[in-house]
């Protein structure tokens, strides 16, 4: 059975813009839950400003705690410049992410840069991390429409790839940042990146705005694509974009990957752990659309059986 490689990043990407602060403990305790479902890669946080995003607040002390708990659990974190790789070395990290949005205007709102300036600032930032013997991840953001431009050139989502890739990026992330995409535009950039950057770096990054977020990884997984973000209940969003739902659950993902004859290692039953928690932390109801399925699904099998 082939297997793809899923991240959940509902710890950072998750997180990140959600209005119920969640404490270290609690944070270290999902990750913990997503470890004991099968999980094996996490992007764990991002050392970006406490002030422009205090969720992210603690990520110097999170990063030990969980290299420290979970020393066999892939943590990536997400830097936005050569201070951000400084702070995340320090703290640890074994494994850094930038983030390239594809168009000026996002990169301008975003982190008040250009894309010229902001494409060179990750390629510092990757050179630097690679040089410190660190794992690397590239994101390309709006890689498929801009909150602000519109339809992203294909042209330019494959460029800003291949400069990535070039940069030496370990991986590099194409992102569904609003959630606008549809199956057939997910081959079609599939299909022209993979001419410029090796498939087996790609990855697939997928909001579900449009309830499209399941039928677009399938489009993925039939281009080729076997690397795909995802979050534990579907928490997420875009600041950018309101409204917007948040990335595609786990849980999603891993029954569709399921039922569809690949092998992922992640439990759903398991995971229906994390979203219980992550609903109790975040207080409000969470999960994918499989998960009342997934719930009735869990009650059925710890009914007694007759004799």
């Amino acid at each position: 059975m082939e297997r793809i490689h899923i991240t959940d990043v509902a710890p950072r990407d998750g997180l990140q813009n959600q209005r119920v602060p969640v404490s270290t403990d609690a944070k270290l305790a999902l990750v913990r839950l997503l470890a004991e479902a099968g999980v094996q890669s996490v992007e764990a946080t991002s050392f970006v400003s406490p002030k422009a995003v205090p969720q992210m607040a603690d990520a110097a002390e999170l990063v030990p705690r969980l290299t420290a708990a979970l020393p066999d659990l892939r943590c990536s974190v997400l830097v936005p410049n050569l201070k951000g790789l400084e702070r995340a070395h320090a703290a640890g990290a074994q494994e850094i992410a930038v983030v390239l949005s594809a168009t000026e205007t996002m990169n301008l709102k975003n982190i008040n840069m250009g894309l010229a300036q902001a494409t060179e600032v990750s390629e510092q930032t990757l050179a630097a991390a690679h040089r410190l013997g660190l794992r690397t991840r590239a994101y390309v953001a709006v890689a498929f429409d801009c909150p602000f431009e519109g339809t992203t050139p294909l042209a330019e989502v494959v460029r800003l790839a291949a400069r990535m890739h070039q940069a030496g990026a370990d991986e590099i992330v194409i992102a569904d940042t609003i959630g606008s995409a549809s199956p057939a535009q997910v081959k079609a950039r599939f299909a022209a990146l993979r001419e410029a950057v090796p498939l087996a770096k790609l990855a697939v990054h997928l909001h579900d705005t449009r309830g499209m977020a399941v039928a677009n990884a399938w489009a993925a997984l039939e281009a080729g694509v076997r690397r795909f973000d995802a979050s534990v209940g579907g928490i997420g969003g875009c600041p950018f974009a309101p409204g917007a739902a948040g990335n595609v659950a786990t849980e999603d993902l891993v029954l569709m990957a399921a039922q569809s004859g690949f092998e992922t290692g992640i439990s759903t039953d398991r995971l229906i752990d994390a979203v219980d928690f992550a609903e109790s932390q975040l207080q409000r109801p969470l999960g994918g659309r499989a998960i009342p399925w997934l719930r009735r699904q869990r009650e059925k099998a710890r009914q007694p059986k007759e004799a």
